[in-house]
Order: C-alpha cells, then structure tokens, then sequence
C-alpha cells in the first residue's frame, strides 16, 4: 500500500484502524492504546512488508527527542502496541524486529471505503513532513522508480499467470504446497455475556460445515478446545495437531446482532492468507456460518464436490430462541457433570418445545441417552433425529452404535456407520465406534484402519487415543500400543481409560505387577469401579495372589446390585482363578441383569480359557456377541 493511497480504514487479520478517528478495533471493538504506538502503526502499515528504520521512526515521531530518550520511547511503544495486537517479539504474526534496522509490518493489509488519504493523518501529531520544493525536487525521480517497478511488475504478473494457467495451481500452493488439513481453533468471545456458549457453538458449527469437505481433513472440535485462550505460536499448533492451515477469528453479539470475524492463515509459516468479516441478526447465524465455510474452500482451493457445495450452499431455518437453547445444551453437555448433564436435558427439551422440528436437540437428547444405558429413550430421539433430517452424521452415527450395542443388528450398524461416514469423513465419533465394532467383529485391519482416522481428526482427545493403543494392542503390535499409550498419557496424565488400557495389555504380557498399578491408577482416576476392580483382581488371580483376588472378589460383590457391571467383572475374576462354574453363574447373572458388555466376551481375553465350553459358546449366542 503507497503512502499517499487513499484510505479510511486499514484491515489486517481482525483488526481494522480507523483513520480519520484514530482508533484501533478488533471485530469491531475500540482497543485502547496511546497515540504514539498507535501512530506507530499507522506508519507500518502505509508499508507492508517493507523495512521502516528506527531513524525514520524518530524523525516521523520523535524529532526532538535524544537518542536515548528515543530508543526507551521507542521499545516502550512497540511493547505497548504488540501487548494491544497480542503479538510477540519471539513469535511475530503482525511486526517484525530486524535487530540494529528497525521494524517490518509482516501481515497482510487491505484497505476499506478508500475516501481518506493516509497523509492526512499525519497532520494528527507534530510529525515534521518533507516540504513542498523538497517533494518536487524527488518527483521526477520517483516518477522514474515507479515506471520501472510497474513494468517489472506487470511482467511479473504476466509470467505468473502464463505459469498459473499451465499448471492450473493458485500462487499459494506453488510455493507452500496445498492446504489439504485445517483446525478451526476455540473463536474468541468478544460478548459481554460471561459463558462462551454462542461463540462455542460458532466453533462447533464452523467445524460441521468444513468437515463435509471430503478432500480436506478437519481437526474434531475435542482437540481444538485444548487451544481455548491459549497464546501459542501457530506454527507450534499446527505442528501439536499436524495440520496446513488454522482458521481463527471472533464472534461479537449484541442483543439480536451478531458480528464474526475470520482469518485463514498457513500455520507452519504463519502467513495471513485471508480474513473478513460478516454481520447480521441471531437469525442469519447459518448463513453467516455457510459464508465464512464457503469462502475458506475457495481460499484454499480444495476440491469441493457438488453435493458438498450444495451442502455449504443450503442454510437451515432455525428460530432463534431454539438455536440458543440448543447451543446452551452442547454447552452444558459437554462438561459431564451431573447437575450440568440435568441443564443440557432442560436447554434441549425447550429448544424442540420452541421449534418440534428442529433436528439437533434431539440428537444432544439420544446423546445423553446412550452414555447414560437408556436405549428406550435413546432410540426415540435418534429415530426423530432422523425423521427431520436423514442427512445428520450424528444420528447415524448414533443409530449404528443403538443397534449393534443393544439390538445385536451386526449388519444394520455396519450401514450405518458407513453412512455416518459418507456423510462427513471427518467425524471423529464415527470413526471412533466404527473402530470398536470392527474389532468386536474380529476385523482387526479395519478397525486399526478407522482407529488411526479417528486419532487423525482428534488427537488430543484421551478416549480415541487409548482406543487407538488397544486397537493396536488386539493386532499384535504390543511395542506401539504402549508408545500410542503413553504419548496419550503425555498429554493427558490423569486418563482413567487410557491406564485401563495399559493395564489390559500388560495383563497380557503377564507383567502383573505393572497391571495391577495401572489398574489401580485408573480406579483412583475415577474409572469404572466394578470394571478397575476386576482387572486388579484378574491380575492378582492369574500372579496367583489368591487372597488379593478374593478381596477384591467381596469388594465386587458389594458393588451389587447398584453397578450391574459387577456381575461381569466378577466373572473375569473367577475366569483367572480356573472357577469356571462361578465364572458361568456370574456370567448368567450378568445376561440377565442386561450388561450391555456382555457383547464383548467372545472376543474377550478374560475368557481364552473357557472358549472351549459349550456352555460359554451358548452363552454367546444368546447374547448375540460375535465369536
């Protein structure tokens, strides 16, 4: 951008500085900084990408300072101007220090409602400009420089069209390679209200759309809420989630009015390749979502099937009052405890009492359902889900695991995993439980196959990294199944399931001593009481500890009737000790109290040794398990 262009409002990122008023705003809101950083700016801005001298500064800004007293007032502005921009010295995303030279305005600019010329606002501060006889006695020089560098500039748009038109490649990908993976990181909150639950839901909404993009893979929101007011270097992120690009922005609502800004930035560089914003009512909240998805595939020019386009095309029609009820309930949901789990029920129901036909509540409903052990209930939602919209991943999805886990319809949930699938290829749950059936069906390629996507898509969350470890682990790659394991563990040391899952392999490994300290760990941890315990108790039974194993038999037996579970869990003991009668009387017990888990036990380790029985091998037909 020339010096003397003019502009009344410059745009970088999420920031604009309004000119004519002197003003600095993010999404629209002032941020408060003094005039000199301020002035500051607007000088690097007149020349992105360029050097502006620390020389140039002083005479623009500071003319009758000393250099001492300038050098402390420049780092002070400087400071003051990158602690209002977020930005770092370290890791800058905005200015640039090229030590003993000065400073580099390293995003991209672009300038709104050109009416107002950028010399102008230097007449603001007692700024000494180069006078009239000087700027004529430069002119004809200037004239001759900017003839030469249009000349070498058409040229050099001429010869990258010719290239383009050859090779059919935007100018981004020639040089960084095309964007094929992207994390929609937490979009910050510049509301008044103090829960996140609009902004969060934005998130949520953000990462639905592009992730039915099949050509692009998109990080699941589970592992980019790690990231929620979190100042990392983007390349660092995107080297923690091994994506090509992050999309970051804001979202600002006032009463009905909702504003949302985006920018899509090469991560491992950190270059801004686009932003804007969009603004409009509660009610236009899809569409603004439909045309920030829309315009980030046309940034990148991934390859977008018409089905998909059609997809980003089509925006739903949702009262507004139910579209915040429905995000309130993802909201409160999402944090598993008891009392919010009882809100999220409360916030869903109301969301279909304002608008019955409106298809997600249902599914946070079915969601809640399943974790709880309520297929009745359960089933109800999804099969309304449906109903509304047969095009919903998530009921699908929900519908696969109602019928292998409770109806034992093998094929029917194998269908409709894959059209869960085939609905959006980046989701993650999907993957996920498709993984565990495949397993159960004794598919172990497949299922290692659907345990690594899902861990693509979510890596940072515990659940899908340990069930990745013990896909592993039932494939007999034991060395990678402890790595994946403890690189989980990494990241999220207080993992209950995922110490499970090392207890199991070491069991297996006949390292019991390792077992029975993971198994403990877990319990502490918060895992499943009646399943911890009949690990710890299996590896006491099979060290041959025989007392440890009866306590933890009578602690088992305590459990009941409240955790059903325990039944089960009692008969892995008893499977350890060589009791197979007591083993097959808990095992019964378990069927008639409708363990859900029984469907595992044909593929169970725990029972290798009754396999043989024929009335173990009954007992899994009855129970509809795979053998």
């Amino acid at each position: 951008m020339e010096p003397t262009r003019q502009a009344s409002v410059v745009r970088f990122g999420t920031y604009e500085i309004a000119l004519q008023t002197g003003e600095l705003l993010k999404a629209g809101l002032r941020i408060k900084v003094q005039q000199q950083p301020l002035r500051l700016l607007e000088i690097l801005v007149e020349r992105p990408g360029q050097v502006v001298t620390r020389e140039e500064l002083r005479s623009r800004i500071w003319p009758n300072e000393n250099f001492g007293d300038f050098d402390q007032a420049v780092n002070v502005a400087i400071a003051k101007l990158r602690g209002a921009l977020g930005d770092t010295a370290d890791n800058p995303r905005y200015i640039e220090t090229l030590p003993r030279r000065g400073y580099r305005f390293i995003a991209p600019v672009s300038i709104v409602n050109p009416t107002y010329d950028l010399q102008h606002a230097r007449g603001r501060s007692s700024i000494q400009t180069p006078g009239v006889a000087e700027r004529a006695r430069h002119s004809t020089r200037r004239a001759w420089k900017t003839l030469s560098l249009v000349t070498v500039l058409l040229l050099s748009i001429f010869i990258v069209c010719v290239f383009l038109r050859r090779s059919r490649q935007p100018v981004n990908a020639l040089i960084y390679g095309p964007v094929r993976s992207l994390a929609v990181l937490p979009l910050e909150n510049l509301s008044n209200n103090s829960e996140d639950y609009f902004a969060d839901g934005m998130t949520d909404e953000l990462i639905t759309d592009l992730a039915q993009i099949s050509a692009l893979r998109v990080i699941s929101r589970t592992s980019v809420m790690p990231y929620k007011g979190v100042r990392k270097p983007l390349p660092q992120i995107a080297r923690e989630l091994t994506v090509d690009a992050v999309v970051e922005g804001t979202v600002l609502r006032s009463g009905n009015h909702v504003r949302i800004t985006a920018q899509l930035i090469r991560a491992p560089v950190d270059k801004h390749l686009w932003a804007e914003s969009y603004e409009g009512q509660v009610g236009d909240t899809f569409a603004l979502q439909k045309k920030v998805a829309r315009a980030i595939a046309d940034q990148i020019r991934i390859q977008v099937t018409p089905q998909e386009r059609a997809a980003l095309e089509h925006v739903q029609v949702v009262s507004p009052e139910a579209y915040e009820n429905y995000l309130k309930g993802r909201y409160f949901w999402k944090k598993r405890t008891a009392d919010a789990v009882t809100k999220a029920i409360n916030y869903f129901n109301r969301a279909i009492e304002i608008a019955p036909n409106y298809s997600l509540p249902y599914t946070g409903l079915a969601d809640i359902y399943l974790l709880s052990d309520q297929p009745r209930r359960a089933r109800k939602e999804v099969q309304k889900a449906l109903e509304l919209d047969d095009q919903s991943a998530e009921g699908h999805n929900s519908q696969a695991n109602l019928l292998y886990t409770f109806d034992r319809d093998w094929e029917g949930a194998d269908r409709e995993f894959k059209r869960a699938l085939q609905l959006d290829h980046n989701y993650a749950p999907a993957h996920h439980w498709y993984s565990m059936y495949l397993a159960l069906k004794g598919r172990k390629q497949e299922a290692l196959v659907e345990a690594e996507k899902a861990y693509e898509v979510d890596p940072l969350s515990p659940v899908v990294g340990a069930n990745l470890a013990k896909i592993l682990h039932e494939a007999g790659e034991d060395e990678k199944a402890i790595e994946q394991a403890k690189k989980t563990l990494d990241l999220e040391p207080d993992s209950a399931v995922t110490h499970a899952v090392l207890a199991i392999i070491y069991e297996d490994q006949q390292k019991y001593g390792q077992a029975i300290t993971e198994s403990k760990t877990a319990l502490q941890l918060g895992g499943a009481p009646g399943e911890m315990r009949g690990l710890i108790g299996y590896a006491y039974a099979a060290s041959g500890n025989r007392t440890e194993a009866e306590n933890m038999i009578a602690e088992l037996k305590r459990l009941l009737p409240g955790h059903t579970h325990a039944a089960l869990d009692l008969a892995v003991v008893f499977s350890a000790l060589r009791d197979r009668e007591s083993a097959l009387h808990w095992l019964e017990k378990a069927r008639e109290m409708k363990v859900s888990d029984l469907i595992v036990i044909g593929q169970d380790s725990h029972f290798a040794e009754m396999r043989s029985d024929r009335r173990f091998q009954e007992l899994v037909q009855q129970v509809g398990a795979p053998q």
